[in-house]
């Protein structure tokens, strides 16, 4: 089963869905049609009350207002505030290639997964109301309101996580696909709301993958807090730091200029931690080095190999700390790459994303990982080191950045990470692309470059272009014109 917002974990992979207000509403959307006329004989198959009535198959007993009465009933009783969104709404599905399960023991698979996200224990009669609906053969619907039955609430802390848990074990009885570990590594993606306003809007994107780039990249060169501050603020995003009582930074988040909610009386702000896994402000700081000199192309391309040599010797935890500063010199040779190849580059750095992440503990002194952050400081100013060299100078970088990335894929493979695995061997193909998109062949060579054009399937393809074009390139100390005075913490 699928789970968490982007990633692809256990048997039944618990998905966490679409919250709310309005009981009636969503029970409305659960037992219709659907949105295209995908929900096929909609009813229940479980629920707190194991003689509940199904509003489709008796509706002479009980009618969909009857039932949004019966399961707000606790909220309604509360007496201390409710809570904001009272309805907690999770899809749980099987794989594609799994048996049909039967009703009976998707009432157990629901069962188990209200128990263990806290919603409602099994054998405890005064926990939240739910019922499971299910309108496909491969899933069904969790629907709960937040507020038991004794008239306090709920913990639901950790509650995805604890559902994958569960989904193990059913796994392993019935004999289901196992599915990867919910690893905290996958992208998280722009939910449905969000990719509406974007196409009302006209973007080529959401403001949550837009945002998602300009962090990364900022990430990716910063010096220190004010250096990536400020990095954001040049690329064009407001920005909103959260500071703690002492006046040192304790966090940041960053909105899209335009990108309102409530009618247009606020900024929708994003957390670092919810753009990404690694973009909180903890691990934004992992990412900082002192400045160092700029270096030509060819030297970059040089640390770059031995780098990805050093890779392949790297343990777990080393690796890992390796990966994540191979991530950031893609973000940072996205972001510099000259016009003719920037946006396989980028491509190429938005699929390596996952293959930056790799789950567990990491270590911050590998020497791959030294090397690579030192070429990602130097490439900085690699459009002015590059000039003179053309394109064969782009060439012998990209060529480097294609070793690195596969050492990367064949270390996740050791390590059976699979998912960084492949996010690591697509974003190899994408840089091959560009590499032949240079045409030239690499200096010190009598024939011509292979790395031609790669077809593009359906699944893979340039993004858009971006409301926001990326981090500016800073001036070196000494250099350019003089540090103009901070900006508001808020633009």
């Amino acid at each position: 089963m699928r789970g968490d917002a982007g990633e692809a974990p256990p048997l039944v992979m618990p998905k966490k869905a679409a919250g709310g207000s309005t009981t009636a509403d969503l029970l409305a959307y659960l037992f219709g049609p659907g949105e295209r006329d995908e929900h096929v004989d909609p009813h229940l198959v479980a629920g707190w009350d194991p003689d509940l009535p199904c509003p489709a198959r008796t509706p002479e007993r009980m009618t969909l207002p009857d039932l949004a009465l019966l399961l707000d009933a606790p909220v309604d009783a509360l007496r201390g505030p409710r809570p904001a969104e009272h309805i907690w709404h999770v899809a749980v599905r099987n794989h594609p290639d799994d048996r049909t399960l039967s009703d009976a023991e998707w009432g157990e698979v629901a069962a188990a997964m209200v128990a263990a996200a806290g919603i409602a224990d099994h054998g405890d009669e005064q926990a939240c109301r739910w019922i499971a609906v299910r309108h496909a053969p491969d899933h069904i619907h969790l629907l709960a309101t937040l507020a038991r039955q004794d008239g306090r609430h709920p913990r639901l802390r950790g509650d995805i996580l604890a559902m994958h848990a569960a989904a193990r074990a059913f796994e392993a009885r019935w004999g289901l696909t196992e599915m990867s570990p919910l690893d905290r590594t996958a992208r998280r993606r722009p939910v449905t709301g969000e990719a509406e306003k974007a196409a009302r809007r006209g973007l080529p994107e959401t403001a949550r993958e837009s945002l998602q780039r300009t962090v990364r990249q900022a990430a990716a060169l910063a010096r220190d807090d004010a250096d990536f501050l400020e990095r954001l603020r040049d690329a064009g995003v407001r920005v909103r730091e959260r500071r703690g009582d002492d006046g040192t930074l304790v966090g940041y988040a960053v909105a899209l200029p335009g990108d309102r909610a409530d009618r247009g009386m606020r900024p929708v702000w994003f957390p670092g931690s919810k753009l990404a896994y690694d973009l909180s402000l903890p691990r934004v700081r992992e990412r900082f080095t002192p400045h160092v000199a700029p270096a030509e192309w060819a030297l970059a391309e040089t640390r770059i190999r031995e780098a990805s040599a050093l890779l392949g010797r790297a343990g777990q935890a080393e690796g890992a700390g390796d990966v994540a500063a191979l991530g950031d010199l893609l973000a940072a040779c996205a972001a510099q790459s000259p016009a003719l190849v920037r946006d396989r580059v980028r491509a190429a750095a938005d699929a390596f994303e996952q293959a930056a992440r790799a789950p567990g503990a990491r270590s911050l002194e590998g020497r791959a990982r030294a090397g690579w952050r030192a070429c990602t400081r130097a490439l900085e100013h690699a459009p002015r080191a590059g000039r003179g060299g053309g394109a064969a100078v782009v060439l012998t970088l990209l060529i480097a950045l294609v070793e690195a990335v596969e050492a990367a894929a064949a270390w996740h493979r050791a390590q059976e990470f699979r998912a960084q695995a492949q996010a690591a061997a697509e974003a190899a193909v994408l840089l091959r692309e560009a590499a032949g998109l240079t045409g030239t062949r690499p200096p010190g060579t009598g024939t011509k470059s292979r790395t031609g054009r790669v077809t593009r399937t359906a699944a893979r393809g340039l993004p858009p272009t971006t409301p926001v074009t990326g981090v500016p390139a800073r001036p070196r100390p000494g250099q350019g014109p003089p540090d103009r005075p901070g900006p508001a913490r808020t633009r």
